[in-house]
């Protein structure tokens, strides 16, 4: 009897290992047999290697076998085997918190991979419009990205008559007839980024914070008559007679694709979720997880409200498996168009999305990516992509006009830490490769005023 329990924890440990991304590590039926075989004889969590090293020693011969979760070591003839949970490339001495995973057919209890080891770049276009400039003029990156175009910018910086910052004011960008091209939020350097989406030239901006409204000729309207791949900027500061209005509030949302490719990212987010939440804090702080899938899938977005209750949140985390997908594109457009138009964000908020996927919308899609990146930069959400493993240059690209138009960050997983299959390498200048976990935190508190 405790040679099978052996042999069917060893033959887990093997199944574990071959895991990789886009593959379910929560349940297994070769744990669930072993599992149960274990406890029937009375075997308990804490006592296996006691109970599996007796057992080789008394039928092979003095070996000795100390098995811990989901790794053993055999010292027969002095050669190691550890079998790695590899889902998120962390050695199998896991760090002793625990994800409940369920199915339709059976729980278990697994032990999370130990936290901090994705690794992964930041990189900011509008902070390096220059460098991104010359890429698209030379034609090594072009645009529109399912409809967005990054490259037709007007920076605008908002002081006030003591030249401080304005911060969270409206800027809009409009042509000759007074119709709004673009609206945006300024940071809290008092910057908003306006993008005409090849409509109309503009003419002019307008300024609207605490009641006043004042607008603002372009130095010559015709800068902004421009092609697909000019992206000279009519760039300009102004003053406002008035101040901006500090936000003591921030909601952080992370929207994820859990499509059967996301395990390791998945499995990123499960494990750090709490920790994030804690260096950055809840004090008028809330957060929200959402997910997306695709079409003929369990779901297709799948969204919940805004809270401080974290324990809630890291339930809801922990319950959410990687699965379905099948072709490559996936359900963006819907999950950007829920969550940026019923999000429920506050008003009086720094309002910051983190959209974590690797895989662009589906083609025919354009209008809603835009209509959802319009609102979003209106609302001021900056949303902040994390590009994952198995991305394409398309995704990429996405994934950089998303972040441009509205005046976030861009990040990408690099192969640095050896998780998962390989990750597309930015065209970029450079950058420092980070824990994940480290960038996460570090855009949080940045983009906080």
């Amino acid at each position: 009897m405790k040679k099978r329990i052996l042999c069917a924890l060893m033959i887990l440990a093997m199944t574990v290992s071959a895991a990789g991304c886009g593959q379910n590590i929560a349940t297994s039926a070769n744990f669930d047999s072993a599992r149960t075989e274990a406890e029937t004889n009375g075997i308990t969590a804490d006592t296996k290697g006691a109970e599996f090293g007796e057992t080789v020693a008394e039928d092979y011969g003095g070996e000795d076998v100390a098995f811990n979760d989901f790794s053993y070591e055999a010292a027969a003839d002095g050669a190691t085997a550890t079998a790695a949970a590899d889902t998120m490339g962390d050695t199998a001495a896991a760090r002793g918190t625990s994800k409940k995973a369920t199915d339709d057919t059976a729980k278990s209890e697994i032990d999370l991979p130990e936290a901090g080891q994705l690794t992964a770049g930041d990189w900011n276009d509008n902070d390096n419009w220059g460098f991104f400039s010359n890429l698209v003029n030379s034609g090594t990156i072009s645009f529109p990205s399912f409809g967005i175009y990054p490259n037709n910018r007007t920076a605008v910086t908002v002081k006030d008559k003591d030249g401080s910052a304005v911060v969270n004011a409206r800027v809009v960008l409009l042509d000759g007839d007074g119709n709004a091209l673009w609206s945006a939020v300024t940071n809290k350097e008092g910057t908003a980024y306006l993008f005409n989406q090849m409509k109309t030239p503009a003419v002019s901006v307008e300024v609207e914070s605490g009641g006043k409204k004042q607008s603002y000729k372009l130095n010559d309207s015709k800068d902004n008559e421009q092609s697909a791949k000019n992206t000279d900027s009519s760039d300009l500061e102004v003053t406002f007679d008035g101040k901006g209005e500090l936000y003591k509030n921030t909601d952080i949302m992370f929207i994820v694709d859990s499509t059967g490719s996301m395990g390791d990212e998945m499995l990123f987010l499960q494990s750090e979720f709490t920790a994030i939440t804690k260096a950055v804090g809840t004090e008028n702080t809330r957060y929200s997880v959402n997910f997306y899938r695709d079409k003929g899938d369990e779901y297709v977005t799948k969204c919940s409200d805004f809270t401080t209750d974290i324990k809630a949140l890291q339930k809801t985390l922990n319950n959410e498996e990687a699965e379905g997908g099948g072709d490559y594109p996936e359900a963006v457009a819907e999950i950007l168009k829920e969550t940026v138009f019923d999000g429920g964000w506050k008003d009086d908020s720094v309002k910051l999305a983190f959209l974590i996927f690797d895989a662009p919308p589906h083609s025919g899609t354009e209008d809603t990516i835009v209509k959802a990146v319009e609102e979003a930069a209106k609302k001021g959400i900056r949303i902040i992509p994390i590009v994952a493993s198995d991305s394409d240059r398309d995704t990429e690209l996405f994934g950089r006009a998303l972040s441009i138009t509205t005046g976030g960050d861009y990040v990408f997983l690099t192969d640095d830490s050896g998780i998962g299959n390989s990750h597309t390498e930015p065209i970029i200048g450079n950058y420092e490769v980070r824990k994940l976990y480290d960038i996460i935190i570090d855009i949080i508190k940045d983009y906080r005023q």
